[in-house]
């Protein structure tokens, strides 16, 4: 069974990137709590300091829709509608990896 990938690129409002990383205090902490929770990074451009990229990787669909219906999850939603100004998202499956045990 493939690993579920999620890959975000995201833009934040001028001035908000520091709202943006606390907004994800929250869900990384829900996601060492969560077994089906693989791999869970935000990056930032060293271009663009209002660019952002994150890497999910979850065991499987079960494990994925578990996160995504988490309280956290809820919650952070619209926090992130009102501080991202693009975002594109892929939702895939993990085809070749380093370090996550498979």
């Amino acid at each position: 069974m493939a690993h579920v990938a999620v890959i975000a690129r995201v833009t934040v409002k001028e001035g908000k990137a520091d709202e943006y990383l606390a907004a994800f205090a929250p869900l990384l902490e829900q996601a060492e709590r969560e077994p089906g929770t693989l791999f869970y990074a935000v990056h930032r451009s060293t271009d663009d300091a209002h660019v952002f990229c994150t890497t999910e990787v979850y065991a499987d669909d079960a494990a994925f829709a578990a996160h995504r219906s988490s309280e956290v999850h809820a919650a952070a939603a619209p926090v992130f509608t009102e501080l991202i100004t693009t975002a594109d998202v892929m939702i895939g499956e993990t085809l070749m990896a380093k370090g996550l045990g498979g």
